[in-house]
């Protein structure tokens, strides 16, 4: 089924339709900057209650919370983060540098401080492998682990506060940096971190997870390896030492691995036909801490075990402040991927589930979490990957699992803790390395990046190299300098095309990709495809006169031949200039080319500015030099589709003393019937047009 349609109105240039339907832009800035300070400084119940649901969301969505649909899941979601947090918990303060009792404690303070300030409910926050290990690398680097070391010694709990302290310390000062942003409302930064860029990164830094484990699987005393080419170090260190493997831990991390790779296989497959996942860490690390007492694994075969983890609750304690300036640089990085990946994982679920998210409010909660639980010896902590992922499939529905994970949480300090004294080393390794699949699996998203984006699979791909070769937060850096510099490339080189008009209607479309339309007589329309600045006003321009066919010794010879008829003109007729046009850049017969041009050539040129997004004062005066240059070979210029900040450039730079007000339009079709109807009665005012 096919329609027609034809519209039958006024020609409008900008100036007439703002005259027409536009509004007093004054007044209207007025009356918003009134409304804005009004709302602002109003005090009242009503504002005061508003505030608070907005900083504190819980008592924005506890009141409505439905009681009888929801508790079921979000218990038994809770409940089974609140397991698998324990084993990981532990498992990732080992990446930290720090003992794992840190790491129940970071499982506990962040989650409930969460459940109040954060407005995603199917997140999960606590420790994270990535931002363990970069917490892990200044860790090392301030607090060196020395190798004669004796773990029941004075000095190792010296040593063990000194670490934490650092640690912590980076969590402080990631908070305070978080609540910095969100008091400048930064919570767009975080689009810096675009998809490709996190997900290499997260898949990167998977391998050095996982290689710096290696020591812990093989039972070897080895020193950790910290900056540029850390993965290579490691790998070259663990491959010298082979030798001194420990067979018997050896053995208990590939039993591990099979059965925790197996058991979450199956997890994964019959994730639809399972409530909750089998909670198959917690019940390595109770068989495992049970075997190695049973068998004295750690006296028989020196192996090495978690050791005294203490019950009850940490005391208050003030993070090792005077590290700052050292650690400011590594804090920066371990902040920006935190809030991303937080902020991502928030949005894929608020999307899948219907709601929406705040990121300013979740700067406000991560912020909080993490300053607040710095005191509390945590290192950084960030929403999760994996238990995010179970905590929605086991049925969660909102921040309120949040309190079961953190009882569960509880109940291991205060009581249970102390019984995983026994536990392998080794565990904990297979633990961190098998909670990477997910990171591992990005992988096969690449054969679709590549067809759908080659730009945005090199960024994946330099980004990905950056981080294995050198490291986490180098490559990081690289990878994000490399996705902006896509992004200036792409706007240098945007491309400008000559548009045609298909037949018998209003529409204008690039030539080289619609061979039926057909270019209007004398009119050369173009149109360019991004932002017209200093970066790219020559690649611009360069475009314009190969497509015009403008070039110096053009428009010289063109200059010449006008001053000469401008001069034969004064000398013939003297009434020209006594009538009083003395400026032919806006003559009447200038509108268009004189009569005596070819009709094969180009009389006017109209620029399509639909696509151009902003423009700076560089490209302001390119197109006052391209006006005149044109001009001066007798080509009229016409503007069209500008949008607002566009237009208030260009005038506000002087091209209004170039180009005639009346020709900007406000649509290509506008200015092409215009010049068609000047062309045919240029003594007429046309005010009409079939559109």
């Amino acid at each position: 089924m096919s329609a027609s349609v034809a519209v039958y109105r006024n020609i409008y240039t900008e100036d007439r339709f703002k005259q027409a339907y536009g509004a007093d832009d004054d007044a209207r800035g007025d009356a918003r900057l009134r409304e804005r300070l009004t709302g602002t400084c109003r005090c009242s119940r009503r504002a005061c209650v508003h505030l608070l649901k907005e900083r504190v969301p819980i008592f924005s969505w506890l009141p409505s919370y439905r009681l009888k649909n929801w508790i079921l899941g979000d218990t038994v979601a809770g409940l089974t983060v609140g397991i698998l947090h324990i084993p990981q918990g532990m498992a990732f303060a080992l990446l930290t540098s720090v003992a794992p009792i840190f790491g129940l404690y970071t499982s506990f303070f962040p989650v409930v401080l969460y459940m109040f300030f954060g407005t995603g409910r199917h997140v999960s926050t606590g420790t994270f492998a990535v931002i363990s290990l970069m917490t892990g690398s200044v860790v090392e680097q301030l607090v060196p682990t020395p190798l004669d070391l004796n773990s029941s010694s004075s000095v190792a709990t010296e040593f063990e506060a000194q670490r934490i302290a650092v640690a912590s310390a980076v969590a402080l000062l990631s908070g305070i940096i978080m609540l910095c942003m969100f008091g400048l409302q930064l919570g767009f930064l975080s689009t810096y971190l675009s998809e490709p860029i996190v997900k290499a990164f997260t898949s990167a830094a998977a391998f050095h997870v996982t290689i710096s484990q290696l020591q812990s699987m093989l039972g070897l005393r080895l020193p950790r390896h910290t900056g540029t080419f850390s993965l290579f170090k490691t790998l070259a260190t663990v491959m010298e030492n082979l030798g001194d493997t420990n067979m018997a831990e050896l053995l208990i991390s590939l039993v591990c691995l099979i059965v925790l790779v197996a058991i979450k296989e199956v997890n994964m497959r019959y994730k639809q036909k399972l409530r909750t996942p089998i909670p198959v860490e917690i019940l390595i690390v109770i068989i495992a801490t049970a075997v190695a007492y049973g068998f004295s694994l750690d006296s028989s075969y020196n192996i090495q075990i978690v050791g005294h983890i203490p019950a009850g609750f940490p005391r208050p304690r003030m993070p090792a402040v005077h590290v700052f300036p050292e650690i400011a640089g590594d804090t920066i990085a371990i902040t920006f991927v935190g809030y991303a990946v937080s902020v991502s994982l928030a949005m894929i679920y608020a999307d899948k589930h219907g709601y929406s998210i705040h990121p300013n409010q979740e700067l406000l909660a991560h912020g909080i979490s993490n300053t607040v639980s710095s005191f509390f010896t945590c290192f950084p902590s960030s929403a999760t990957l994996a238990t995010t992922n179970i905590l929605e499939s086991a049925g969660g529905h909102t921040q309120l699992s949040g309190l079961f994970t953190s009882l569960v949480v509880l109940i291991v300090l205060l009581l249970i803790g102390p019984l995983f004294y026994f536990l392998p080393k080794a565990v904990l390794a297979c633990i961190n390395v098998t909670s990477l699949r997910q990171m591992f699996l990005q992988f096969q998203d690449l054969p679709e990046l590549w067809r759908i984006s080659k730009i945005d699979f090199m960024v994946w791909l330099v980004t990905w190299l950056s981080v294995v070769v050198l490291n986490v937060d180098l490559g990081l850096a690289i990878g994000v300098v490399f996705s902006m510099m896509t992004v200036i490339c792409r706007t240098q080189r945007a491309g400008c095309s000559v548009l045609g008009r298909a037949s018998n209607t209003e529409i204008y479309r690039p030539m080289e990709k619609h061979t039926k339309c057909y270019e209007v007589p004398g009119v050369k329309i173009l149109t360019y495809n991004g932002p017209i600045y200093y970066g790219n006003r020559s690649f611009f321009r360069e475009e314009v006169n190969k497509l015009l066919g403008l070039t110096p010794e053009k428009i010289r010879s063109r200059e010449k031949a006008q001053k000469a008829l401008e001069k034969r003109e004064r000398e013939t007729t003297v009434n020209t200039v006594e009538r009083g046009i003395a400026n032919h850049l806006f003559s009447p017969n200038n509108d268009i080319l004189k009569p005596e041009t070819p009709e094969n050539e180009v009389q006017t040129v109209l620029i399509d500015c639909s696509s151009v997004i902003f423009v700076d004062i560089a490209g302001a005066r390119l197109f006052i030099q391209m006006c005149t240059e044109c001009q001066m070979v007798g080509v009229s210029v016409y503007l069209a589709n500008c949008n607002e900040n566009v237009l208030r450039i260009l005038t506000s730079s002087g091209l209004m003393n170039y180009i005639n007000a009346q020709h900007i339009f406000v649509t290509v079709h506008d200015a092409v019937m215009y010049i068609q109807h000047q062309r045919e009665k240029p003594q007429e005012n046309t005010s009409t047009v079939w559109v």
